[in-house]
C-alpha cells in the first residue's frame, strides 16, 4: 500500500479568511515526495501563496528551520532515520517558534498519535494520505495559526472581553468542517450560530475504517478562549481515538480518561458520538451526558434515541459510558443538536423545548439533510424573537438515502 495516495485538488487551499500565504516544511524520507507535492501544489507555488521546503529527517528539518525563520507549519512523518518525528516535536518545543506541527502516521496508531499530541502536535493525518484530507488539514492548521497570531498581536487588548470573545469565536469556527460529504448513500449537513458570549459547541464528522463515518456533537463548559481551547483538545482526541477504536462506548471511555489526565482547568464536555455504516444503515453510538439525538423516520414518526445519559467527560476517570445501536431505513434521518436549541428563550423567558423541536422535525420528515438544520434554526430564531441569544445554536443532520453506492 502506498504511503501517499493523492488525488487531484479541486480548488486552491483556502483558510477562513481567504487564500493562504504560507511556508510549509515537509519532513519525510520518501524519495518521490518532493516532486509529487510540488506538482500537486504547482498553482499555489506559481502564485506565490505557498512555499514548500523539504527535509528527509529531523536533523535536516532543524537545519532548514535555522535557514528559514518564517516557516508556518511543519508536516512530518514519524518513522525516519537519524531523528524521528516524535523527537523532532520535542526539538520544536525547545525552539519556541511560532508554528504548528502536523504528524503523518499509520492508520489507527493511537500510541504514536497520543505521544505526538502530548508533545505539541496540532493535528495528524493517517496513511495512505488522501489529497483532500491533506488539503483540509493544512487549511485548518494555518487558519488556527492565523487566529492565534492575531490573538498574540492583540494580547494587550484582550483585557477587553469583546476582543477575547472575538478570538474565541474564530478559534471555534476554524475547526468546524464546512465541506459536507458527497455520497449517494447519505447526506450530512450542519449549522452553528455562535452566541455573543461564545460557548464551546462543536460538531465533527470524519471517515472511519470499512467505509464508516464518525459523527460528533458536543458542548464544552465555560465561555470564551478557555472553552475554545478545551474544545480543540476534545475534538482532536475524539477523532484520533475513534479511528483506532470501532466500539463507540470504548472510544468515549478512552477520550474521557485522556481528558481527565490533563484537565488543569477543571472543565468538562458533554458529547454524543456515533459511528454510521452506510452499507447497512446501522448506527452505533455512545453518550457522555449530552442531549439525545432524534430519529426521524420517512413516514414522519419522530422519537429520541433510546440511551441513558451517562456522565460528562473529563470529570470522573474509569467510567463506562452507555451506548447502543439502531438501524436506519432509506429516507430516515438522525438529528444531533446542543441545548442551545431546546433552551433558547423568547422575550418572556419561555424555552423552545423538546416538544417544539420534535414538531418541526416531523414537519420536515422526508426532506434533505440541509432542510432539517435550516428549518430548525429558523424556528428557534422565530421563537426567540428579539431576545438575546445566550448560547450557541448547533445542529447536524444525517439523512440515509440508500444502501448502494
Amino acid at each position: 500500500m502506498p504511503r501517499w495516495h493523492l488525488v487531484a485538488p479541486q480548488t486552491p487551499i483556502q483558510s477562513r479568511s481567504g487564500l493562504i500565504v504560507a511556508k510549509i516544511l515537509v519532513v519525510d524520507d520518501e524519495p518521490d515526495l518532493e516532486l509529487l507535492l510540488r506538482q500537486k501544489f504547482r498553482r499555489q507555488i506559481r502564485k506565490g501563496t505557498l512555499t514548500l521546503v523539504f527535509a528527509q529527517n529531523g536533523v535536516e528539518a532543524l537545519k532548514q528551520l535555522e535557514a528559514h525563520d518564517d516557516v508556518d507549519m511543519v508536516l512530518s512523518d514519524i518513522n525516519m532515520p537519524q531523528m524521528d518525528g516524535l523527537t523532532l516535536l520535542n526539538q520544536l518545543n525547545e525552539l519556541n517558534r511560532d508554528l504548528r506541527a502536523v504528524i503523518v502516521t499509520a492508520y489507527g496508531d493511537m500510541k504514536n498519535i497520543r505521544t505526538a499530541m502530548n508533545r505539541g502536535a496540532f493535528d495528524f493525518i493517517t496513511k495512505p494520505i488522501d489529497f483532500k484530507d491533506l488539503e483540509a488539514t493544512i487549511a485548518k492548521t494555518l487558519a488556527h495559526l492565523e487566529v492565534m497570531r492575531e490573538a498574540l498581536r492583540s494580547r494587550d487588548e484582550l483585557v477587553a472581553i469583546r476582543r477575547e470573545l472575538g478570538v474565541a469565536a474564530r478559534m471555534q469556527e476554524s475547526i468546524l468542517p464546512t465541506d459536507f460529504p458527497s455520497d449517494t448513500r447519505y447526506e450530512i449537513h450542519a449549522a452553528m450560530t455562535p452566541a455573543l458570549e461564545v460557548g464551546g459547541d462543536f460538531y465533527d464528522f470524519f471517515n472511519l475504517e470499512d467505509g464508516r463515518m464518525g459523527i460528533v456533537m458536543a458542548d464544552v463548559s465555560g465561555k470564551g478562549v478557555p472553552a475554545a481551547l478545551f474544545m480543540m483538545v476534545s475534538r482532536t482526541l475524539m477523532k484520533g481515538t475513534a479511528i483506532g477504536e470501532p466500539d463507540p462506548t470504548k472510544a468515549l471511555a478512552e477520550v474521557n480518561q485522556l481528558l481527565v489526565e490533563s484537565n488543569e482547568e477543571a472543565m468538562f464536555v458533554t458529547l454524543f458520538y456515533a459511528s454510521f455504516d452506510p452499507s447497512s444503515g446501522r448506527l452505533m453510538f455512545a453518550n457522555g451526558g449530552h442531549n439525545l439525538p432524534y430519529v426521524i423516520r420517512q413516514n414522519g414518526e419522530v422519537q429520541q434515541i433510546d440511551c441513558e445519559s451517562g456522565v460528562v467527560l473529563a470529570v470522573l476517570p474509569g467510567f463506562d459510558f452507555p451506548g447502543g445501536s439502531l438501524d436506519l431505513e432509506p429516507g430516515d434521518a438522525i438529528f444531533f443538536y446542543t441545548d442551545g436549541i431546546t433552551e433558547a428563550m423568547n422575550e418572556v423567558g419561555e424555552e423552545f423545548g423538546d416538544d417544539a423541536l420534535a414538531e418541526v422535525l416531523a414537519e420536515v420528515a422526508g426532506s434533505d439533510a440541509a432542510s432539517f438544520s435550516d428549518r430548525v434554526v429558523a424556528a428557534v430564531r422565530e421563537h426567540a424573537g428579539e431576545a438575546d441569544q445566550s448560547d450557541d445554536i448547533t445542529c447536524l443532520c444525517l439523512r440515509y438515502a440508500n444502501r448502494s453506492s
